[in-house]
């Protein structure tokens, strides 16, 4: 069978699907406060950009995800779409968030952007960022 020029191959098709699977993997342990989880998908130098700017370092976000200063009540995936690039690749999504993010509670329409890389033959996230979506 000839695959077209569009066609992803059999490896990056799978990557895909690797990291769409991580992601959902990510929004369910931010549901249930699943730090180890969190800490199982995200590389130790992860860096979270919120929708303020803020450069947020892995072990922060996660400690603020344990004492509870971050809870994250529901996220409604809108879509997601990823493109693998060698030993990386960049997912593309939007959600809504419904959180409580120290004290404030809202729901959130948000557009992220997630770069994650194969380390030693495992796709860790590596930086995300979020912004507002209209």
């Amino acid at each position: 069978m000839t695959r077209s020029a569009d066609e992803p191959s059999a490896a990056t098709a799978a990557a895909e699907q690797q990291i769409l699977a991580l992601y959902r993997a990510q929004n369910r342990a931010m549901l249930e406060a699943d730090v180890a989880g969190l800490d199982a998908i995200l590389d130790d130098g992860f860096v979270a950009v919120h929708i303020g700017g803020y450069r947020q370092p892995k072990g922060e976000w996660l400690a603020q995800i344990r004492s509870g200063e971050m809870t994250y009540h529901a996220v409604h995936e809108q879509d997601a779409a990823v493109t693998v690039s060698g030993d990386s690749a960049v997912l593309d999504a939007r959600a809504i968030v419904d959180a409580t993010i120290h004290g404030a509670h809202a729901e959130w329409p948000l557009r992220s952007r997630t770069t994650f890389e194969l380390r030693a033959g495992t796709w860790r996230a590596v930086r995300s960022q979020a912004t507002v979506s209209s």
